[in-house]
């Protein structure tokens, strides 16, 4: 009979062990995977609740190490449980692993969502957008506002050519100013170099602007540096994108017939300054002697002054033929036109007195 109810007892009670075993594993597993940020503040009074940490995985960094490393942050409850949860991964994924890099990681993610965006190597990713018609050191001082690197360092960058790298830029260039294409790009966190964006640029100067020019070459009388470099003034002087090809005409014509471009974009470029409506450029700068000076120097300057869109740089390969050699800007965006010297002085004088009118 005792030997029945032993035989019986074994029988009941081993399934219930096994499963307040399981429950009990369960429970453990839900405690130490849970968000930290789900402890009482009293556990863990060091670490502020709800922030998103920047955690940095070095290449090499072994598996347990990030573990370690987690917990340490706070953004894990156990080491253990995260070694243990590692192995399941890599049974499920035998060629998978941990990425190093550097991630955004939040107090309120569960160990799994931690595990899986550095499985995934979902790294922190930066964007950053350049406008048509910036110059490096636009560029460099917007860099350095975003606390991405400091300005003289991104200069450095664009005034390293890589012509191995990139072959098919122009001989004997002395930086990258108007090759560095105006776009809104992304970069891994741990990437953010001023090479690095030097060279994303330059590959997006290669894949959208490159082929425009090769499809086109044989229709326009500029290299590619010259074409770059004119585009540059157009970008600098079109507002209105309708009036872009009537400008770029205007330039092209110049050029046939000899005459000086005498575009204000290339003064102010020379002497680093920025003309406004309230403060144009005086006739002392006007007359300020710089290679970049396209009033007191004839044809193109020695570089591009800018980084010209796509529209630019179409309207460069593809002008309008037009019967204007001169415009002059009304400071609303547009531009009048003029055939003649004549009529060109009178456009500037109408201009001059609207401007007084309006003070």
């Amino acid at each position: 009979m005792v030997q029945k109810i032993f035989k019986w007892s074994l029988i009941l009670g081993l399934p219930l062990a096994l499963g307040l075993g399981v429950l009990a594993g369960k429970n453990w597993w839900n405690s130490v995977s849970s968000p930290p940020q789900l402890m009482e503040a009293s556990a863990v009074p060091e670490i502020p609740e709800a922030q998103v940490v920047k955690f940095e995985i070095p290449q090499g960094t072994a598996t347990q190490q990030i573990g370690r490393d987690l917990e340490a942050a706070g953004l894990i409850r156990s080491a253990r449980a995260w070694d243990l949860w590692a192995r399941w991964l890599k049974w499920q994924d035998p060629d998978g692993g941990f990425k190093a890099g550097t991630y955004a990681l939040s107090r309120t993610q569960s160990l799994e969502a931690i595990a899986e965006q550095i499985w995934q190597g979902k790294v922190i990713e930066l964007s950053f957008t350049i406008p048509e018609g910036w110059s490096i050191q636009q560029m460099a001082t917007y860099f350095e506002a975003q606390g991405f690197f400091p300005a003289t360092e991104f200069i450095a960058a664009a005034s390293t050519i890589d012509r191995n790298k990139y072959p098919w830029l122009p001989a004997d260039l002395p930086h990258l100013e108007g090759f560095l294409y105006p776009d809104t790009y992304k970069l891994n966190g741990d990437q953010v170099t001023p090479q690095a964006v030097v060279n994303q640029m330059l590959q997006r100067f290669e894949q959208l602007a490159l082929p425009l020019y090769e499809q086109q070459r044989h229709q326009t009388p500029f290299d590619l540096r010259e074409w770059v470099t004119l585009a540059s003034i157009v970008e600098k002087e079109a507002v209105v994108a309708n009036e872009r090809q009537t400008i770029a005409g205007v330039f092209v014509r110049r050029l046939e017939q000899g005459l000086p471009l005498g575009a204000d974009p290339t003064v102010e470029y020379g002497l680093g300054i920025r003309q406004t409506a309230d403060q144009p450029l005086t006739l002392a700068q006007v007359n300020t002697p710089s290679p970049y000076n396209t009033y007191l120097n004839p044809g193109l300057p020695p570089t591009p002054i800018a980084s010209p869109g796509l529209a630019s740089l179409q309207a460069t390969l593809d002008p309008e033929d037009t019967p204007y050699l001169y415009f002059v800007a009304r400071y609303d965006g547009t531009h009048v036109f003029s055939r003649t010297l004549a009529e060109h002085e009178a456009a500037q004088a109408a201009i001059r007195r609207q401007q007084q009118l309006k003070q």
